[in-house]
């Protein structure tokens, strides 16, 4: 047996929020033995990931026709859906089997097609004889009425929500005995400091993240975008801010840079505003933390945000976004601005000059509450240390 903990469920350091998670549940186990299966090696060696545990590109059947013909055909006659999981995660099955996996996609569960992905893999590592985890989750409450969907959660070790809203729907479902809340992984990442642009006002920078994900989530084509600018042009011309625009998802098919590159179309000529390459999750952590307030639509940009202390407005759509804002601060009204609610492009605006307008004393509610809050993000590792034990009793 490969005496291991596998964290699976991992798309790729390309996505910034999946390498804060794995990057601090790393350092909260550091001690204990572990390997990332991986959908895309290439990014998690090029960020920070490789010091931290071992790499292995999980199997990808769609790249092996034969396979793919094979295991299709298999699935189809022997209504077996397990048998594509096998394959894919091969190598740490059968003799390689491990004790203990941990499913890190927080929101696997959120869309139809990954959730689908992550109930078979759970079903087939229980299946297999390991106990499994499911780690800094979200789930909507509307899921759990879905029997297939409570079934899988009760195969779980252990569960560990990231807010109250999912932690209440999980418990209302009957799924209480495995279910331990915790603030998301990333709430522990530490920063790692850079060199910041000259023209980089610290205490003095709006940080700004928008993404082609919440632009698909609006009712009104273009409404997302026409927000923003709205937004640029406000603090430009009312105050001396500058502003910083970061992306943190850089995948093909969901690069928050190409959004952000045509928001920051027209202001190019405008020395206050800047817009940031890509980097590791840890140095965006650094840029976020040295702004005076944050606009993020990626959830983990925004928890960079909160745990710098720096007063943040969620433009969101999901649970996570709510349940996060709500444990922090009472209510997310006013904390998270659904995109699906925006009519008129002054809106954000609005939800802008609320957040300013109470900027100390949001900074002071997050100075007060963050020590803690991160510090038991972190405890949550020795969750994972219960149940490793446990697979060794």
């Amino acid at each position: 047996m490969n005496d291991r903990i596998v964290l699976y469920l991992h798309g790729g350091s390309g996505n910034h929020g999946c390498e804060a998670i794995i990057n601090s549940t790393c350092h909260m186990i550091e001690d204990l033995p572990k390997l990332l299966v991986t959908n895309s090696e290439k990014e998690d060696r090029f960020y920070s990931l490789e010091p931290l545990c071992d790499i292995l590109q999980e199997r990808k059947i769609a790249e092996h026709f034969f396979a793919h013909v094979w295991y299709y055909a298999w699935r189809a006659l022997f209504h077996d859906p397990e048998s594509f999981m096998r394959y894919r995660f091969r190598a740490v099955l059968g003799k390689n089997r491990a004790p203990l996996y941990i499913s890190t996609g927080g929101d696997m569960y959120c869309y139809e097609i990954s959730k689908k992905e992550a109930i078979v893999a759970n079903s087939t590592f229980v299946r297999a004889g390991a106990k499994t985890i499911l780690w800094g989750c979200s789930l909507e409450p509307e899921l759990l009425k879905d029997p297939a969907v409570v079934e899988d959660m009760r195969r779980y070790a252990l569960i560990t929500p990231r807010e109250s809203i999912t932690t209440k729907a999980l418990h209302e479902a009957g799924i209480v005995d495995n279910v331990r809340l915790f603030p998301d992984p990333a709430f522990a990442l530490e920063a790692e400091e850079i060199k910041l642009p000259e023209r980089f006002a610290v205490g003095r920078t709006i940080g700004i993240n928008v993404s082609p994900m919440i632009v698909r989530h609006e009712k009104s084509t273009g409404i997302t975008l026409a927000n923003y600018r709205r937004l640029i042009d406000h603090i430009l011309q009312t105050t001396d801010n500058c502003v910083a625009l970061i992306p943190h998802v850089m995948w093909n098919y969901n690069d928050d840079r190409l959004t952000l590159q045509e928001l920051y179309r027209g202001f190019e000529a405008e020395e206050r505003v800047m817009i940031f390459p890509d980097m590791s999750c840890r140095k965006l952590k650094y840029i976020i933390s040295q702004c005076r307030a944050f606009i993020g639509a990626r959830t983990h940009a925004t928890i960079a945000a909160y745990s710098s202390r720096v007063p943040t407005l969620v433009v969101g759509y999901s649970v996570k976004a709510r349940g996060i804002a709500r444990d922090l601060f009472g209510t997310e009204e006013n904390y998270v601005l659904p995109v699906q609610a925006l009519e008129s492009p002054d809106e954000l605006i609005g939800a802008y000059d609320w957040m300013m307008e109470r900027e100390g004393e949001i900074r002071e509610r997050l100075k007060s509450m963050m020590p803690e809050y991160c510090a038991r993000a972190g405890e949550a590792g020795r969750e994972i240390r219960r149940i490793w034990n446990e697979c060794h009793e």
